[in-house]
């Protein structure tokens, strides 16, 4: 009998980690949301990486991690790093692409709790009145992480920090 359950649960393991390998190379989250301000009052407010972190939610979640800003003042270049607790980790992110009013491009470089090289994007898309924001990140997927998000699903644990993130960006730039 035990030598059937640890066949049964070796079978599972292959099973999954076979699985694992057959999800894509890349990942993308991203979630959206509608703002009664036009682009130019929105832009500043995640462009500026001190505006940024005004609605940043992971700055919410821990507001004692530590906070350095690095590089230029502001635009390509700027950027800041962080080391806080388990639910923010450590890292640094820098503005890598500016597009007046309309995208803004960040580098993220996570250390800590794991290591990742991912890209966020904010693209905000004018109609009439409001302005729709788009917050997307994208990166590699390395067979690790496949396993991992097989089991947990990033989607799922990101998506409602971007939700949180774009509704406080909303209440700020409807002022």
């Amino acid at each position: 009998m035990l030598r059937l359950i640890f066949s049964l649960v070796l079978l599972a393991i292959i099973v999954l980690l076979i699985y694992a390998a057959t999800k894509p190379n890349t990942f993308r989250i991203a979630r959206s949301i509608s703002i009664n301000a036009q682009p130019e009052k929105i832009f500043p407010l995640i462009a500026d990486l001190h505006n940024f972190n005004i609605w940043n939610p992971w700055a919410k979640k821990d507001p004692n991690a530590k906070m350095n800003y690095i590089g230029p003042e502001s635009g390509v270049g700027s950027g800041h790093e962080w080391d806080g607790d388990k639910k923010v980790g450590k890292g640094r992110m820098e503005v890598a692409k500016l597009t007046p009013s309309s995208e803004v491009v960040f580098n993220l470089h996570f250390i800590s709790p794991f290591e990742a090289h991912n890209t966020a994007t904010f693209t905000l898309t004018p109609q009439g009145e409001n302005t729709q924001v788009i917050w997307a990140m994208e990166g590699a997927s390395p067979y690790i992480s496949k396993v991992m998000c097989t089991i947990f699903s990033m989607d799922k644990m990101v998506g409602p920090d971007f939700e949180a993130g774009l509704a406080d960006l909303k209440a700020l730039a409807e002022k």
